[in-house]
């Protein structure tokens, strides 16, 4: 998608036109998504993850927008934490995502699609006792 957005104007006064590029788009979508609780992470590419390495957050990773003449809808990929809810945590994306954007673009979206790509497990924490480290008994 390359084109920019044209916003609705419902003012009556001709200003002119509101343009934003879909990638402010793709930023809002992301940061609404990632803010649920149970979201781990979004997907990213491989040129997110360089992108990472190099010191800089794509806040748009994950998201893909798809603009036809008289809709938008947007594909939203995610990782979840385990033990959530998966359709709660889903619907609440859609919620989000669909808020934020209404609200503050005066855009509403004809689909929120939820993709989960996978659960990531808790940290556990290390088993192994600082003080004790060759686990001996002191029976010895």
């Amino acid at each position: 998608m390359a084109d920019n957005i044209v916003l609705k104007n419902e003012e009556t006064n001709d200003l002119g036109r509101i343009e934003m590029a879909p990638e402010v788009l793709e930023i809002i979508i992301g940061i609404a998504a990632a803010k649920v609780d149970g979201v781990y992470s979004m997907r990213g590419s491989l040129a997110n993850n360089i992108s990472a390495l190099l010191g800089r957050q794509n806040r748009g990773k994950g998201v893909k927008l798809s603009n036809t003449d008289t809709d938008l809808a947007v594909d939203v990929y995610t990782f979840l934490n385990y033990g959530v809810s998966v359709p709660k945590v889903a619907n609440e994306i859609q919620e989000k995502v669909r808020q934020q954007v209404l609200f503050m673009t005066g855009i509403e979206l004809a689909a929120v699609n939820v993709h989960i790509q996978g659960m990531v497990p808790e940290k556990e924490e290390p088993t192994v006792d600082p003080n004790n480290l060759f686990e001996e008994n002191g029976d010895e």
